[in-house]
C-alpha cells in the first residue's frame, strides 16, 4: 500500500509533469493507493472552483482512506521529531511528521516530492516509492 503525499496530489491535479505525478498517473489502477485524512484536507483546500473541488473529492473518496492521527500516533510522531532533532534535523511541518510516522508504523510506502521526508528515510527507515521503476 502506498500513501501519496499532498505534494504529489497537487502536481497531479495541476497536470504538472513531475516524476512522482507521472508515476501516480501510471499506477493509480495498479497499486493500492491510500489517502490520509490530513492529506485530503491539504489537497482539497487548494481548489478554487467548485467543479474541480467536487471532482477531486469524488476521485480521492474512491481510494482507501486512512486516519493519520490519534493519541498514540501523536506520541510516536513527537518521538520521531525529537529523534531527528537530536541528529540535527528539524522538520518544518507537524503534518509531515504525522505522515512519515504513520507510514513507518504501518509499513506503508510514501510517494512524495517533499524534501522534509528525506530525513525520515535516512534516519528512521521510511520506505518511499522509487519513481524510476
Amino acid at each position: 500500500m502506498i500513501l501519496v503525499d499532498s505534494s504529489v496530489w497537487i502536481d497531479f491535479f495541476r497536470n504538472q509533469s513531475t516524476a512522482q505525478a507521472e508515476w501516480l498517473d501510471r499506477n493509480l489502477d495498479v497499486e493500492i493507493i491510500v489517502v490520509g485524512d490530513l492529506i485530503l484536507a491539504e489537497v482539497l483546500q487548494g481548489f478554487r472552483n467548485d467543479s474541480a473541488f467536487n471532482e477531486a473529492r469524488r476521485m480521492l473518496g474512491q481510494l482507501e482512506q486512512l486516519t493519520l492521527g490519534g493519541h498514540d500516533m501523536a506520541v510516536q510522531a513527537a518521538g520521531n521529531f525529537r529523534k531527528l532533532r537530536s541528529v540535527g534535523v528539524t522538520v518544518r511541518g507537524t503534518i509531515d511528521v504525522m505522515i512519515a510516522t504513520r507510514c513507518i508504523t504501518d509499513g506503508l510506502r510514501l510517494l512524495h516530492s517533499d524534501r522534509d521526508f528525506d530525513a525520515f528515510q535516512e534516519h528512521l527507515g521510511l520506505q518511499v516509492v522509487n519513481c524510476a521503476t
